[in-house]
């Protein structure tokens, strides 16, 4: 029923920002929690950021300060800005939905997009 893909990644010097994109389809969008997780190469996934539908939002402790998730119910939209970009930060990003955390599970993934840092 939902749809997602993500936007944006690339590859960027260390201390730069990017800005990644999740467009949503089907669903009622407005509703669901949105998600950014990472995996980078050899290690599990892990959450980065997450907005509900009352646009509250929680952070990783390796990103506070650096990174801003939030939404766009009207465009369907979240989006990651990623500010002061270290190596460590390199991965693959996934943007997923769910009606709670505890039902990611059956919740929905995008593909992914890269993320590339380089020192």
């Amino acid at each position: 029923q939902v749809q997602l893909v993500e936007s944006g990644g690339g590859l960027v010097e260390a201390g730069g920002s990017l800005r990644l994109s999740c467009a949503a389809s089907g669903g009622t969008f407005s509703r669901y929690m949105m998600f950014w997780f990472r995996q980078a190469p050899g290690k599990q996934r892990e959450l980065v950021a997450r907005v509900s539908s009352d646009f509250s939002t929680v952070y990783a402790d390796s990103v506070k300060g650096r990174f801003t998730i939030s939404r766009d119910n009207a465009k369907k939209t979240v989006h990651l800005q990623m500010n002061s970009l270290k190596p460590e930060d390199t991965a693959v990003y996934y943007c997923a939905s769910a009606n709670s955390y505890f039902s990611l599970s059956s919740g929905y993934w995008g593909p992914g997009t890269q993320v590339t840092v380089s020192s």
